[in-house]
């Protein structure tokens, strides 16, 4: 069954993620998002990523971690910091339509894309790595310091805090919170007015400000 479904309305993609679970990133979610975006960046003019009901991400495949295949982690953790990568520098607008928590790689998710909308209700978002014992690679690192406030650094990271919705936006995880049966409307009215945004100065400027950091990460994983 995929994991993924693309869709298109005018100029828009969504892509959606469902793999009737936690939404978890393994090789074949990552396989089929990246299809995905190769579509929406040859065709399309902005994207909304989107989960589930209930939610968003819910990180890396537990699974895939807890097995004991090194080899089969290790290609995991290089997939899924490259699409980060890739969505942190994707050429298009990114709109994130937040359908519930996000935790660990699902919050790093949120804040590669452009444009945060979430949704009201008992959800949680943030980033647990060191409350389950993990510390967080470059990449994550590199994410967090360009995106999360810097007052809110510490205990987004270090104390691991779970955020509501509401607190998240202060924070820096969402841009907006809405009610869940306005999600895609308001988040198909964002990506139209980024879409009429120039693309190649759009593309240029995110180039310039996040070009150089995501370079740096991504010689890092080629000698990883």
């Amino acid at each position: 069954m995929a994991n993924v479904v693309y869709e298109t309305q005018g100029d828009i993609a969504t892509i959606t993620m469902n793999d009737g679970k936690a939404n978890a990133i393994n090789s074949e979610m990552i396989e089929e998002i990246n299809a995905g975006l190769d579509r929406a960046e040859r065709d399309m003019k902005a994207v909304i990523i989107t989960g589930r009901s209930g939610i968003f991400c819910g990180g890396f495949d537990l699974r895939v971690i807890q097995s004991g295949d090194i080899k089969q982690r290790r290609e995991q953790f290089l997939a899924g910091a490259k699409l980060a990568m890739r969505l942190y520098g994707f050429p298009r607008p990114v709109i994130a339509a937040v359908t519930g928590s996000s935790v660990a790689l699902g919050g790093f998710l949120l804040l590669t894309a452009d444009y945060r909308i979430g949704i009201s209700g008992e959800f949680k978002i943030g980033l647990n790595e060191v409350a389950i014992g993990m510390s967080l690679p470059p990449f994550a690192l590199m994410l967090a310091e360009s995106r999360i406030n810097a007052r809110h650094l510490t205990n987004a990271t270090l104390s691991a805090t779970l955020y509501s919705p509401e607190e998240a936006i202060a924070v820096g995880f969402l841009d907006e919170v809405t009610e869940p049966n306005d999600l895609l409307r308001r988040s198909k009215k964002k990506a139209e007015t980024l879409a009429k945004l120039d693309a190649d100065a759009f593309s240029q400027v995110k180039l310039d400000i996040r070009g150089a950091g995501i370079q740096r990460i991504l010689e890092e994983l080629s000698d990883a």
